[in-house]
């Protein structure tokens, strides 16, 4: 099976971690951009990953946006392995959004 380029949305309806992408079983992901639209005013905005072999969450991104403005949260490629899972949480729900843009390669091995 080819690797195969996709985008996972965020549009929060509550103000704690949104699961926005887990990764599929003999699948690796490359996320390789976070955008983060702030329509207007002051947002906190977390982004966290779920280590599932270790079971633990690690906040990857923290960013206080204030004003219209967008914002890339994944400074660098971050490398997500089968079963884990990315969140986004916001401050507030009105006004925000998030496009994750993924890369994923299926793992032939383990197939």
């Amino acid at each position: 099976m080819a690797n195969i380029y996709k985008n996972a949305f965020y549009d929060p309806s509550v103000t704690t971690p949104v699961t926005v992408y887990t990764v599929p079983s003999n699948r690796t992901a490359i996320v390789k951009n976070i955008q983060v639209t702030n329509e207007s005013g002051s947002k906190i905005v977390k982004v966290s990953v779920t280590d599932s072999s270790a079971t633990t969450d690690y906040q990857i991104a923290y960013m206080n946006i204030t004003g219209a403005t967008i914002c890339n949260v994944a400074k660098a490629s971050i490398i997500l392995e089968s079963g884990d899972v990315l969140k986004i949480e916001s401050s507030v729900i009105s006004g925000v959004s998030a496009i994750v843009s993924y890369l994923e390669i299926f793992d032939e091995k383990s197939a």
